[in-house]
């Protein structure tokens, strides 16, 4: 999650908030401004300041607790893009995944140990420091939400943390990344329903809507366990589904023997549509014509100058193998600003191109889900995957 206005920069790492932020700064403000003002120091307006600094503190823990997964993730050579606070907290947008699970594994139980170490050293400060009685009102809240929310997020199913440690833990034992992530999703999944069953039912008794937020808590569960099993059904599919599959023909072979203005006269000014040229001769496979290349070479010498003039050679193309794997298809076309790459054989004769189009649409047709040949022609002319679908970084971390 990267929204909102950013507010600054910790170790480097970009700090922004939501505008859900300001709603719930807001909620807590009154919530705990409300509560004090009954006490002996709360009359004043006393109250309402120590419930803004309590929710400004509240949030600063949770920065404290994504930061704990920044840094250890960072510590690993992994890019963290930013922390966003927002209305259920914060999220670190960590760039890729942990190599191996005990790595997972530190990065998951990094947020809930710096949870823990507040609510011990927010104790420790309230029990034997003498405070102010607003001081210490605002530490014993801090402290007693700070072990809450240790508590809450080591709930094994995904998104919380506990359900990384869940995915780590399968993932050790399975050996499988992806079977960790699967069963910690489906747990989320069931919690989150769960939870917003609870929240629902609570409506109609006599507690009344008092528990409305954990049918929200629940719904946000449910929506962001579905979107780790969705991605992790797409990374099954980009591992196990080849540059075979998802090749297509879309390219034309020439003779290499063939000159610029026969070139230019029969395929260029003839095809409506943009395809891929290759020459051959003698049986062989040359190479990549580029149409761009015509325009390098005086016009004049288009009828004596033959395609081998502007021809790319077959092995400096950027190319993969029909085995290759789709993750490996996706890292080449994004790292290298490709907008198609060769497919070859395993005799090294071109099999077939892929663009993004292709790819999208092999992964539409094995996970069945249906989308518009308009949208797929659209992603082939524009070079450029549907807005949303990350598909470069989910690529990247599965493997």
């Amino acid at each position: 999650m990267k929204s909102g206005w950013k507010v600054g920069s910790i170790f480097s790492i970009p700090v922004y908030l939501d505008p859900s932020w300001f709603f719930i700064v807001a909620f807590f403000t009154y919530l705990y401004g409300s509560a004090w003002r009954s006490t002996p120091w709360g009359a004043t307006g006393t109250a309402w300041i120590a419930g803004f600094v309590m929710a400004l503190a509240l949030f600063a823990s949770v920065l404290l607790h994504e930061l704990g997964h920044s840094l250890v993730a960072r510590s690993q050579g992994i890019t963290v893009n930013s922390i966003t606070l927002f209305l259920f907290g914060g999220i670190a947008s960590i760039d890729q995944e942990s190599k191996t699970p005990m790595q997972a594994f530190q990065v998951a139980i990094a947020g809930p140990a710096v949870s823990f170490s507040l609510f011990v050293i927010f104790s420790i400060i309230g029990a034997t420091l003498p405070l102010a009685a607003p001081v210490e009102a605002v530490l014993a809240q801090l402290a007693g939400l700070n072990f809450i929310l240790t508590l809450f997020n080591m709930i094994p199913g995904l998104p919380l943390d506990g359900g990384q440690v869940l995915k780590a833990a399968i993932w050790k034992a399975t050996g499988s990344r992806i079977k960790g992530v699967r069963w910690a999703a489906k747990i989320g999944q069931a919690l989150g329903w769960f939870a917003l069953i609870l929240g629902i039912g609570a409506c109609f008794t006599p507690i009344g809507p008092r528990f409305l937020w954990i049918a929200l808590l629940g719904w946000f569960g449910i929506r962001n366990a579905s979107a780790y099993s969705s991605i992790s059904d797409l990374q099954e599919a980009l591992l196990r589904l080849k540059a075979e599959a998802a090749m297509s023909r879309e390219f034309r072979v020439v003779d290499a023997h063939m000159t610029l203005r026969q070139f230019a006269d029969k395929y260029l000014l003839a095809e409506a549509e943009s395809i891929t040229y290759y020459a051959s001769s003698e049986g062989r496979y040359r190479g990549l014509v580029p149409p761009e290349g015509l325009r390098e070479v005086e016009r004049s010498l288009w009828e004596s100058k033959t395609l081998e003039l502007i021809i790319q050679p077959l092995e400096t193309l950027p190319s993969v193998l029909e085995s290759a794997p789709l993750t490996e298809v996706v890292d080449q076309l994004e790292e290298r600003s490709l907008r198609r790459i060769t497919v070859l054989s395993p005799a090294g004769a071109v099999a077939g191109v892929i663009d993004r189009g292709d790819i999208v649409r092999t992964l539409a047709t094995n996970l069945n889900i249906p989308i518009p040949d308009d949208i797929i022609k659209r992603i082939k002319e524009d070079g450029e995957y549907p807005p949303g679908l990350q598909l470069h970084a989910i690529a990247k971390s599965a493997n």
